[in-house]
Order: structure tokens, then C-alpha cells, then sequence
């Protein structure tokens, strides 16, 4: 998002937004923490679901296309801020980095509650499961937003139905 986008929606000059920040890496980082926000209230009742598998799925199912449903016209800005700030030192990538590693270790944790619970393989490996899980969301997101493909959804879904079926007990 840019700074004139955020203040034209907003109803203010850019220096009027701006002064209400120290500094434009403490407005990014805020941004961060709004879309953290939005994203929790999408994905929580995913978590009504019961434990293991059905969570899981529940799990996936909303967080794929999350954005559009919050009506972030800019598609997710956590997928933007990881392309924009990869080469980028300092504190929003920071912040951004600190995101990804508890966000990596809460999918991690849905992943092992499957296993614990039968519904996955006792010798998966949560962590590639969870990384792959991960490019399924980032593949979706290119094909929802970038080259506007009709079948993202399908094909987020059948890639997650793959990967499960790779994961399931013999």
C-alpha cells in the first residue's frame, strides 16, 4: 500500500498521516500489526473445528484468499511486505521475520496435533509439511492475484489434498 493510498483512504494529506508516525518504518510496522488483526478474526473459527485433520483443513480453507474476504483490495500484504522487504534490513523486516517464524510454528503445531492424533503419519516431518502447506498459500495467492487464474482455488485444493494424501497413515 502506499502512502497516499492509505492517506487518501483515510482523509489525510500524506504529511497529516505521516505526522501521527515517528517514522515511515513505524507505520509499515503498524500496517503489519492491522493485517495481523484482520487475519486473526478470518482464521479464528477455523479453530471451532475439532483437532487433527478437520482443524487443519478448516485451517487452510480460511486462509486462502483471507485478504479479498477482509477487503484488503492489495491481496496479502504479509505476501507483499515478504517481496518488498526481503533484500531489506532493518526493523519492519524484522518485524515481518519474527511474523513468519511464530506463524511457521503455529501451522507446525496444527501439523503435529494431526499426527498426534492419528490423522497424519507418526514419521511426517511437521516442519516440511508445514513449509509446503506454505507454498501451496503462496502459489494460490500468484494465481489469485498476479495472473487472475479462475482455477486457483481448485488447484490450491487439489495441491492440499495431495499433500495429505502423501501424509496419511499406510
Amino acid at each position: 500500500m502506499s502512502l497516499g493510498g492509505l492517506a487518501e483512504r483515510v482523509g489525510l494529506s500524506k504529511s497529516g498521516l505521516f505526522a501521527h508516525f515517528r517514522s515511515k518504518e513505524d507505520l509499515q510496522v503498524e500496517l503489519l500489526r492491522f493485517a495481523e488483526g484482520a487475519f486473526e478474526r478470518e482464521i479464528a473459527p477455523a479453530f471451532e473445528a475439532p483437532e487433527g485433520l478437520p482443524r487443519l483443513r478448516a485451517f487452510v480453507g480460511r486462509w486462502l484468499g483471507w485478504a479479498s474476504r477482509c477487503g484488503l483490495p492489495g491481496g496479502c500484504p504479509f505476501a507483499g511486505a515478504v517481496f518488498e522487504l526481503d533484500d531489506a534490513e532493518g526493523p519492519v523486516r524484522d518485524y515481518l521475520v519474527a511474523g513468519q517464524e511464530a506463524w511457521a510454528g503455529m501451522v507446525r503445531g496444527l501439523v503435529e496435533a494431526a499426527v498426534a492424533l492419528g490423522h497424519l503419519r507418526e514419521d511426517l516431518d511437521a516442519e516440511q509439511f508445514a513449509w509446503q502447506l506454505h507454498g501451496i498459500y503462496l502459489a494460490h495467492h500468484v494465481s489469485q492475484r498476479l495472473t487472475r487464474d479462475p482455477n486457483a482455488d481448485r488447484r490450491a485444493h487439489a495441491a492440499l489434498d495431495a499433500l495429505l494424501d502423501s501424509a496419511r497413515p499406510a
